[in-house]
């Protein structure tokens, strides 16, 4: 009886333990962090690239009158 008893406390134990899960959540908030950093980026090397792109005009400016 007491195997049983312990067979059956282990079973509703998983079976909770499915239900109580937050893997879901814990995978929608790494992806929501993914894509926070990922628009970082783009914002990042977006400015970076634009003001990049100033300094070799005027670079090429400065040349081109030498």
């Amino acid at each position: 009886m007491t195997a049983l008893m312990v067979s059956v406390l282990a079973f509703v134990s998983g079976v909770k333990d499915r239900f109580t899960s937050e893997k879901g959540a814990t995978a929608t908030e790494y992806s929501l962090l993914v894509a926070f950093i990922a628009l970082l980026i783009i914002i990042g090397v977006t400015a970076f690239g634009t003001a990049l792109n100033t300094w070799f005009s005027s670079l090429g400016s400065r040349v081109g009158t030498w």
